[in-house]
């Protein structure tokens, strides 16, 4: 959700009357409604699942002091859930909350939704002493809320009774560890941390911390978009339908079914790579230094490019793909080994003045070493956190769904056919010709792309 852009201490401050502290979950339920217009999904329907209402419910009460929290990855309101619990326990306990998110992106997520929840008519904006705008917000209690950056500097602060850690899968693991001696309890205010993801990283934090609950015996409250789906909850059947076309098979099973992630998982669907390369279009064997061109650029076709570089022992690769077809079909494919950075971005350059069109490259841990080089203008893509995920995930649906189309490359497709799921989203390496499509399919939503 983008930043609220409202100048909240201007609006009506209107007194919403309630009596602290607040000791029964009916009573809870209320306030929510009234001061935030919200009502949690309360009705389980996968077997041994959880529900909204129940977690956000036991964090309050502080039915344990350390709670998971595991759900669907954008449609299960994880996000919404801890920024609303955050901000009412602030309000209603009177006691200090940190936000952390696994990147300041998603602690900027979660301060969104709590700045929109003092947007409410009824909000009760009469206990502002700051602007809810800032990161970070103080009530006229003299307690605050605030969202942390995902640093040391940032976690090693003062400490605060409750503590709200979102998309942990997302973050450092000593980032995590450092985080855990924030609590404290303080004014009564018992001390309570939530840890909160999708689980999508077999060696990622939230696997660390789901292996800790079980030796520790943290609850862990697990729900999926049927928890949270019309007509007990508040997503729609459309919404589930658009981002299941949206995402790979794999990711579905994992990040929205709530699967257990693997190293061993093909990252892509062993018939969409078949059907992706097609020996009509012919046959290649891909070796270095072999340029491969099945049609000559036409003055009427839109081309987009995407490269990978060989920064140690890799390889540069440098797709081009055809965009106002479809399927979308790959046109041109080089594959060269390491070389002196000039000879390399030439390459790409030589490839843009061919066939025209938008570009682009990885620039992890580059800098401006590439733009430096480069005559023609390209998009440079930094691979890390969710902008890494989206990147591929976008990609092998695009695959997936039969969208892209591909001479046989036989060193192309085997990198295709034999990538596991921990080589895109966990420790692995990520193939240099996943990376050079996927950069290319990125170049698409350039502004000057048109496709059909």
């Amino acid at each position: 959700m983008p930043a609220v852009n409202v100048a909240v201490g201007f609006l009506p401050k209107r007194k919403l009357r309630f009596h602290l502290p607040i000791r029964k979950p009916e009573t809870l339920k209320l306030f929510v409604k009234k001061a935030f217009g919200v009502t949690f999904p309360d009705t389980k329907v996968c077997p041994g699942h959880s529900t909204p209402w129940q977690a956000f419910c036991d964090a309050y009460f502080c039915v344990s002091s350390m709670v998971i929290w595991k759900g669907s990855r954008g449609l299960s309101g994880k996000s919404f859930t801890l920024a609303t619990l955050g901000l009412t326990e602030a309000i209603t306990l009177k006691c200090d909350v940190n936000i952390l998110g696994g990147s300041g992106l998603q602690s900027q997520r979660v301060h969104d939704y709590q700045v929109r929840h003092w947007l409410f008519p009824r909000a009760p904006r009469h206990l502002l002493a700051s602007d809810p705008l800032t990161m970070k917000t103080r009530l006229v209690y003299g307690n605050t809320i605030q969202a942390l950056l995902a640093s040391q500097n940032s976690v090693r602060g003062p400490h605060v009774q409750r503590l709200r850690l979102d998309e942990i899968d997302e973050m450092q693991l000593d980032i995590f560890d450092a985080s855990m001696g924030q609590t404290m309890e303080l004014n009564d205010v018992t001390a309570q941390t939530v840890a909160s993801s999708t689980y999508h990283n077999p060696d990622g934090t939230m696997a660390e911390v789901l292996k800790r609950a079980d030796e520790k015996g943290w609850p862990i409250y697990e729900w999926c978009y049927r928890e949270t789906v019309q007509p007990h909850g508040w997503l729609k059947e459309s919404e589930i339908e658009r981002k299941k076309n949206e995402t790979t098979s794999v990711q579905w099973q994992v990040e929205y079914e709530l699967g257990e992630p693997s190293h061993e998982s093909r990252a892509i669907m062993m018939e969409a790579v078949d059907a992706m390369f097609d020996a009509r279009l012919g046959e290649f064997a891909g070796v270095p230094g072999e340029y491969i061109e099945i049609e000559r650029p036409d003055p009427d076709g839109v081309y987009v490019h995407g490269a990978d570089w060989a920064k140690d022992v890799d390889w540069t690769i440098i797709v081009t793909l055809r965009v106002d077809v479809r399927p979308y079909r790959v046109v041109a494919f080089l594959r060269i080994g390491r070389r002196p950075w000039p000879v390399m971005i030439r390459a790409l350059d030589d490839r843009i003045e061919r066939f025209g069109g938008e570009a682009c490259h990885d620039a992890t841990g580059l800098g401006n070493v590439v733009n430096d080089y480069l005559k023609h203008d390209a998009e440079p893509v930094v691979m890390t956190g969710r902008d890494r995920d989206d990147l591929f995930t976008a990609y092998i649906a695009a695959i997936e769904r039969g969208e892209i189309e591909a001479p046989k490359i036989r060193y192309m497709e085997g990198e295709h056919r034999y990538c596991k799921v921990d080589d895109l989203y966990g420790s692995g390496h990520p193939p240099d010709t996943i990376v050079g499509g996927a950069m290319a399919y990125r170049a698409i939503k350039r502004k000057r792309v048109r496709v059909l």
